[in-house]
């Protein structure tokens, strides 16, 4: 089920609310300030990101157990302290990213945020494949190394504990956030600009006490180019070729299953797209 979600590049869509949530966090917004070379090369960080997940997805066990080793040390090294208190963290207080509170809020909106994403373009999970995902995103959490007894047991308690982050003062979203958010929706830092009508389908997509919290413009205009994106999306998407709806590692993973020992030049091509190289080797 994991396969059947994660290998859509519709995904993404959703790429932009899941960034924001976690900014919302004052840990993770103190990490990313402080450590991060975000805006400095943000095209190496996306590489870098999703080389990690993906592997961790679609990689064969040994490597999916090595990306997992290698986010730990790389987490390992990113501690610090709050430089300003925010929500219930205060001044000067330590914040580390191997913290599970911290990897647990991740890792939900990474979840949840994939299910919305497929659902704007494709017909909803069932509740059962719903649960069967979820579960199966239980074995992912363990790879970012959350012991499965700091998650919640189902679907429904996963959602209630969703809908408790957005609601406390666990996430308030801090200047610095707020300025990282605008400055990565408005593609300050890449060589192609973001459309209007994906920001505002992020903003559609968030909570509203957040949406307002990070400041972001979502009135009739951006309204429209929400609907207006999305009906284009749920006629066009589903049309599309596998070699352009599914990404590259999800497809290196079907020719590795198939018995071919390397991926074929159009995956290749679509890895160094999304993952910044070939293959999932390294």
């Amino acid at each position: 089920m994991t396969w059947r979600v994660d290998r859509e590049a519709a995904i993404f869509l959703g790429a932009g609310r899941a960034l924001l949530l976690q900014l919302a966090h004052p840990w993770i917004a103190a990490a990313i300030g402080q450590h991060s070379d975000t805006f400095a090369d943000p095209i190496s960080r996306f590489h870098r990101t999703f080389s990690v997940v993906f592997t961790m997805v679609f990689g064969r066990l040994e490597q999916s157990l090595h990306a997992a080793r290698r986010l730990h040390r790389r987490h390992s090294a990113i501690s610090g302290t709050m430089q300003l208190a925010a929500g219930p963290f205060p001044a000067g207080s330590f914040y580390c990213a191997n913290c599970v509170p911290a990897l647990r809020w991740v890792h939900a909106t990474l979840t949840e945020t994939a299910l919305m994403a497929y659902t704007i373009v494709l017909p909803a999970l069932t509740p059962e494949e719903r649960e069967r995902y979820y579960a199966e995103s239980r074995l992912f959490a363990a790879l970012f190394g959350i012991p499965q007894a700091s998650l919640p047991e189902g679907w429904a308690a996963f959602s209630a504990y969703t809908e408790a982050m957005a609601q406390s003062d666990t996430l308030t979203v801090t200047d610095s956030a707020r300025a990282m958010a605008h400055r990565l929706l408005a593609g300050t830092d890449t060589w192609f600009p973001i459309p209007a009508s994906y920001r505002a389908l992020t903003a559609e997509l968030l909570p509203p006490p957040l949406r307002e919290a990070f400041a972001l413009r979502y009135d009739k205009a951006e309204r429209r180019a929400v609907q207006h994106l999305i009906g284009w999306a749920r006629r066009i998407y589903p049309l599309l070729p596998s070699r352009l709806r599914y990404v590259g590692p999800y497809q290196e993973a079907e020719q590795r299953l198939a018995g071919r020992l390397q991926p074929d030049l159009a995956t290749q091509l679509s890895n160094h797209f999304w993952i910044g190289r070939g293959d999932l080797s390294r």
